[in-house]
């Protein structure tokens, strides 16, 4: 009796063992480790994915696009069922996804939408156009424009030109600036605008800094520069190095409003420093939280659960879409936000 028991759990362990595992494979694809939230992005979709299941398969391309390609490539020779792509350049991924959808395989954009292909099947993403928006809001509110001070020096950085969020986050902000910029309130003392112009590749903060440094030696030898547009947390942390080098951040001299975004660790302690204004927090688990659901769907036959139709045409077709809420982060709400919610420890930030 005793040895038929055991037969019978140790069958049902097997059976269960091969019910998760026949679940399937999902391919994970994200540009590079050199950006923290990649790194916060790829170990929740992880953790996300394989409680529900599914084995996964990560991988980091370091912002190399040919690395970007063959992991997928590897993907798909493994037997991915699905694949979930931060694509470095959402261009170069036709031909590969091409051979994805002749296997059957489906494909979610994540984060960053995948262009000029119709084998993207849907987009996990945030409101990347209010992400811009709350940046220059925080501009407006932080300068006192409203209450007709001014005029300011502003000077604007957009994101990397290949990443399709780049001109969503340039033409949310620029579309609370652009009045003020109209009557003269704000003046771009370089007049460099467009992200084809202002744009920074890879969203290189080394980069950021060194333009910063040609901005400031160029334009304001006396004049002072009153705010900056920084579209991330790398780009702002180049800016706030490139100012502190003539002066700037000092008791003498404050720094200017800066902007933000992902919440990286060092961006919120140099908001608490009072070197960075703010920035836009975007929660990475429930991106994550998503990006999964739609797996399950797509793979139990179901409609995946979206809340855009319209917004993200990607050359070839409307991406159905999921947009999650941004929320600004600053000196007055990053605890609630940040550590009560346990998306960090305090001990990490203080």
């Amino acid at each position: 009796m005793l040895k038929s028991c055991a037969l019978a759990l140790a069958l049902l362990a097997t059976s269960l063992t091969s019910f998760a595992q026949s679940k399937g494979m999902v391919g994970i694809a994200m540009p590079s480790k050199s950006i923290a939230r990649w790194i916060a992005d790829g170990n929740n979709m992880v953790k996300e994915l394989q409680s529900r299941g599914y084995k996964t398969d990560l991988q980091y391309a370091e912002d190399e696009i040919p690395n970007q390609l063959a992991q997928i490539e590897n993907m798909i020779t493994k037997g991915a069922k699905v694949l979930v792509i931060a694509a470095i350049d959402g261009n170069t991924l036709s031909k590969v996804l091409q051979t994805a959808a002749s296997q059957g395989i489906k494909v979610i954009a994540y984060d960053r939408l995948i262009k000029g292909t119709k084998n993207v099947d849907y987009y996990a993403t945030f409101d990347n156009f209010q992400v811009g928006v709350l940046q220059g809001n925080n501009i407006v509110d932080k300068l006192g424009l409203k209450a007709g001070k001014g005029p300011f020096n502003i000077e604007v950085f957009g994101g990397s030109p290949d990443d399709n969020n780049a001109y969503f986050f340039y033409d949310g902000a620029m579309s609370v600036l652009k009045p003020y910029l109209d009557s003269g309130k704000l003046v771009i003392r370089s007049k460099q605008v467009g992200v084809n112009k202002v744009g920074i590749l890879r969203w290189d903060g080394a980069t950021a800094q060194s333009r910063m440094d040609n901005l400031l030696s160029a334009f304001y030898g006396t004049e002072k520069v009153h705010a900056v547009l920084a579209p991330n947390d790398s780009l702002a942390v180049g800016v706030i190095s490139s100012l502190k080098g003539v002066g700037y951040c000092t008791a003498k001299q404050a720094c200017p409003v800066i902007t933000g975004q992902d919440a990286e660790i060092p961006s919120v302690k140099a908001i608490l420093k009072g070197e960075q204004t703010s920035t836009v927090y975007k929660d990475t688990r429930e991106l994550a939280r998503v990006a999964a659901g739609m797996v399950d769907a797509l793979l139990g036959g179901k409609q995946p659960e979206i809340n855009d139709t319209k917004t993200y045409n990607n050359g070839a077709k409307v991406v159905p879409s999921y947009l999650l809420k941004p929320v600004l982060v600053d000196s007055t709400n990053w605890k609630p936000l940040l550590i009560d919610s346990g998306y960090y420890k305090e001990s990490q930030i203080r």
